[in-house]
C-alpha cells in the first residue's frame, strides 16, 4: 500500500480544558512522575481509538487501564495478589460442566 493512503494521524489538544490544565500541572511538579505519564498515554490511545483508529499496542493500553483503576480504587499490586482465590481448590468437577452447557 502506498503512502498516500495511510491516514495522518492528528491530535488537537485544548489547553484550556480542565484535564490537560491538570496534566501540565502536575507534569511541572514531577516530570518522572509514572501516572502523568499513564494519563497522557490513555488521553492519546482513547482519542485514537474515538476517531476509528486501532491501536498498535492493545495490551499496553489495558495495563495502563487496570493501573488507573488500581490507583482510582488505592488498590495496592502486593494485596491483589494476597486476594486473589485458589482456582485450583475450588470444586473442579463443576467447572467442565458449566462449560458444556449452551
Amino acid at each position: 500500500m502506498s503512502n498516500y493512503m495511510v491516514s495522518k494521524k492528528t491530535m488537537e489538544i485544548n489547553p484550556d480544558h480542565p484535564i490537560v490544565v491538570e496534566l501540565k500541572k502536575k507534569a511541572d511538579q514531577d516530570r518522572s512522575d509514572k501516572t502523568v505519564r499513564d494519563l497522557v498515554w490513555l488521553l492519546f490511545d482513547t482519542a485514537l481509538l474515538a476517531s476509528g483508529f486501532s491501536l498498535d499496542e492493545p495490551s499496553s493500553f489495558a495495563t495502563r487501564i487496570h493501573r488507573m483503576i488500581k490507583l482510582g480504587l488505592s488498590i495496592d499490586d502486593d494485596k491483589i495478589e494476597e486476594e486473589l482465590p485458589n482456582l485450583e481448590k475450588d470444586n473442579p468437577a463443576s467447572a467442565p460442566e458449566s462449560a458444556n452447557k449452551m
